[in-house]
């Protein structure tokens, strides 16, 4: 059986007359990344406010590292960290003092604190800068104190909302390592971002956030293969070859100036491997043979433009109850 680290379920939550979050339901088990996709204004954020204790949800029900959110929300704070969109660091100070400050909120003893402090600058790569006042520090830098300052309380769940915006593509790598770095360490993620690159690389699961519901929910591969346009590409250099084959392939679309044919396909391996069969019965060869398969820019243009593509939510209903 699976372990969850958070599941919620019919979360609820307006301002006014807007609705943010209209019932949603989300199962994330320890020790993974889950990646929350939307656009601007979906509900992103409003929901890691509410699972990390921020604001109160209108409706539904909640539970965090065990501990339900409306009865044992002191609980829930003592389990996870949390790293928002804009920087928790005081650039007045130092990042050492940064640190150390995390570790007195924390209540370690002054032995403890700099023992925390000093390993987890030495893991972020922080330990030359660490007596430099954190204003002069680039934006990776800052963003790694950050999560640094959230690692303090050592959490087993750790909210990032957003954590590379405003980094360069350098700074962006390294974030994705130190994330990775993290769920090897057995903490479990839950990533709010707009980067479709970031949670293809990163998320074990992705649910994608629109108009306060959750549109479609799956690893990276199955939300890919919710949208249509996956297709197998035959490329030929002998103008015969190609001619038979396009005969052959009657629904197969052609590009007779590349010489190239197109087959509808999901991208799955057992149907790749029934074209490769029905290729060599009939005894054609092709040059060069690609698979083309929807990426998450097609995923998220379809589903938060309201593209009538197949229900698809593949978590598991009773560990939201």
């Amino acid at each position: 059986m699976t372990d969850w680290a958070i599941t919620a379920s019919g979360l609820r939550k307006s301002y006014g007359d807007k609705t943010v979050l209209d019932h949603i339901d989300l199962a994330v088990a320890e020790g993974t990344i889950f990646s929350l996709l939307g656009p601007n204004g979906a509900g992103k954020t409003t929901a890691v406010k509410i699972l990390s204790t921020l604001i109160t949800a209108d409706g539904g029900q909640a539970r965090v590292a065990g501990h339900d959110l409306t009865t044992a929300p002191q609980a829930v704070r003592a389990a996870i960290g949390v790293t928002g969109q804009f920087s928790a660091v005081d650039g007045l100070i130092t990042g050492e003092e940064n640190m150390l400050l995390m570790a007195d909120l924390h209540h370690l003893s002054r032995s403890e604190g700099r023992r925390t402090a000093a390993e987890l600058l030495e893991r972020f790569d922080l330990v030359e800068a660490a007596k430099k006042p954190a204003s002069t520090y680039s934006g990776g830098m800052k963003r790694r104190l950050d999560i640094a300052m959230t690692l303090v309380g050592g959490p087993r769940i750790i909210f990032l909302d957003e954590p590379t915006t405003g980094l360069d593509p350098r700074s962006r790598h390294n974030m994705w390592q130190i994330i990775r770095e993290l769920v090897t360490g057995g903490v479990t993620v839950f990533l709010t971002t707009q980067y479709l690159e970031e949670a293809d690389e990163l998320a074990d699961r992705i649910a994608v956030l629109n108009d306060g519901k959750i549109a479609a929910e799956g690893t990276a591969e199955e939300l890919k293969r919710l949208v249509p346009g996956g297709h197998v590409r035959l490329r030929f250099t002998d103008p015969v070859a190609y001619q038979y084959a396009a005969s052959a392939l009657r629904e197969a679309s052609r590009d007779d100036e590349s010489l190239a044919l197109q087959i509808p396909s999901d991208g799955t391996q057992r149907e790749l491997r029934s074209i490769l069969d029905w290729l060599d019965s009939a005894g054609i060869e092709a040059d060069e043979l690609t698979v083309h398969t929807p990426d998450l820019d097609d995923v998220f243009f379809a589903l938060t433009d309201g593209a009538d593509i197949p229900d698809q939510t593949n978590q598991p209903k009773e560990a939201a109850r």
